[in-house]
């Protein structure tokens, strides 16, 4: 099995290159998985994970744009705001009551980086918690979306309704403990998805054709 997660891991960054993820104001950089981030950087991060929720990034970004135009982009700031003043701010990114009540959680958040602890915010699940971890902090936690379930069910790597915590340990049992290789994994499978692996998959010109089993797609 690991020899298999690594190949699939070289042929996507053989076609789509480094990714340059988790984007800070819409900048992408390579340089982003190798460094520290800012304090300012992680706070944005840590908000954009709980924006994207059941959400496009593309909806999250413009929740994004509207807290920085507000100067709400802090948790100073943003601790400022009426609940229903933040909900207004990221409406663009659906659900927006509840993410303000997710948010001001997070905000009284005040321990440490670690899983099991932020586990324990409400509203906070394993994915929003290791995307965190991975993208704000750096941490080895490798996160698990409903993008890496389709692509590697379809590869015959995991049943399709695999728990998240079964697939996350699959990663991270044949990967080297490595935050900036989870950090392009990821990355990788998502845009994968976004190219070739969709809800309705685009097969021809896929990088992985050669060892895709195609579980569960039709048959032409």
């Amino acid at each position: 099995m690991g020899g298999e997660i690594k190949s699939v891991y070289r042929l996507l960054l053989k076609e789509y290159g480094e990714q340059g993820w988790w984007p800070i104001n819409n900048f992408y950089s390579r340089s982003f998985k190798k460094r520290k981030r800012t304090p300012e950087e992680r706070f944005e991060i840590a908000v954009g994970a709980i924006l994207t929720q059941n959400t496009s990034w593309e909806n999250a970004k413009k929740a994004l744009h509207n807290l920085r135009e507000a100067d709400a982009l802090s948790g100073e700031e943003m601790g400022k705001l009426r609940e229903e003043e933040l909900a207004r701010l990221i409406k663009p990114a659906r659900y927006y009551n509840m993410k303000a009540k997710k948010l001001r959680e997070f905000l009284r958040y005040d321990g440490p980086p670690e899983r099991e602890r932020m586990l324990g915010i409400w509203g906070i699940g394993p994915e929003t918690v290791d995307s965190m971890l991975l993208y704000a902090w750096g941490k080895p936690e490798f996160m698990i979306d409903a993008y890496t379930k389709r692509i590697f069910s379809r590869l015959g790597m995991c049943p399709k309704d695999v728990e998240y915590e079964e697939l996350k340990k699959m990663f991270e049992e044949n990967l080297p403990e490595d935050a900036a290789l989870y950090n392009e994994y990821h990355a990788l499978i998502v845009k994968h998805a976004q190219e070739h692996c969709r809800a309705r998959p685009a097969c021809r010109g896929c990088p992985l054709e050669n060892i895709c089993e195609k579980k569960g797609i039709e048959r032409q």
